[in-house]
């Protein structure tokens, strides 16, 4: 899931060891960021997510059963943090990007950053229960199974989810061409 974890580490954390505790930070905070960007899309967004995840895992790790299971545990906090951070902030984010001025190969590049443009519009319309699932599934690499346990919810709602998730994102970027042809259309006609 997230690699090994030092079983040591998480047992003096979960007695109150506070260097423990930000060892472990450490060690998972970069991911734990990378994770909460891809799923709210936001970099400020995605800093108070983390931040309410460290603070809940601080004081409720002392009842993790299983040491062993801290990375899957940190993880199932984080994307609850997300969805709260979500419902709290429901607000339009329009996401700028600098880009270079002189992209090496125009066709190539410019094509690539529009199909970006695209997907990261697309992505962004989507609930964030869905986006929790393709980030985990697509981004980090698990297995249907994996994300199920880790969230805690049923392997059927992790497939529904991203099968809903791929049909939205696809009808939107579907939809976002058609009407960049039909603009396009619209432009040689005038």
């Amino acid at each position: 899931m997230g690699g090994s974890v030092d079983r040591a580490l998480v047992e003096s954390a979960q007695h109150g060891d506070e260097d423990a505790f930000a060892a472990l930070m450490s060690l998972n905070g970069d991911r734990l960021m990378a994770i909460a960007y891809r799923i709210l899309r936001d970099v400020s967004q995605a800093e108070d997510a983390v931040q309410e995840t460290i603070v809940a895992a601080w004081k409720d790790l002392p009842g993790l059963r299983d040491p062993d299971a801290f990375p899957g545990w940190l993880y199932r906090v984080l994307v609850h943090a997300c969805y709260a951070q979500a419902r709290h902030t429901r607000r339009w984010n329009a996401g700028v990007r600098v880009l270079t001025s002189e992209p090496s190969d125009p066709s190539n590049e410019l094509t690539s950053v529009d199909d970006r443009d695209q997907l990261d519009r697309a992505f962004r319309r989507l609930p964030p229960e869905q986006r929790a699932i393709v980030v985990l599934h697509h981004y980090l690499g698990w297995g249907q199974a994996e994300v199920a346990a880790t969230l805690g919810i049923p392997l059927g709602t992790v497939k529904s989810r991203l099968h809903y998730a791929t049909a939205a994102l696809r009808a939107a970027v579907e939809a976002d061409s058609r009407t960049t042809s039909a603009a396009t259309s619209e432009e040689r006609l005038a």
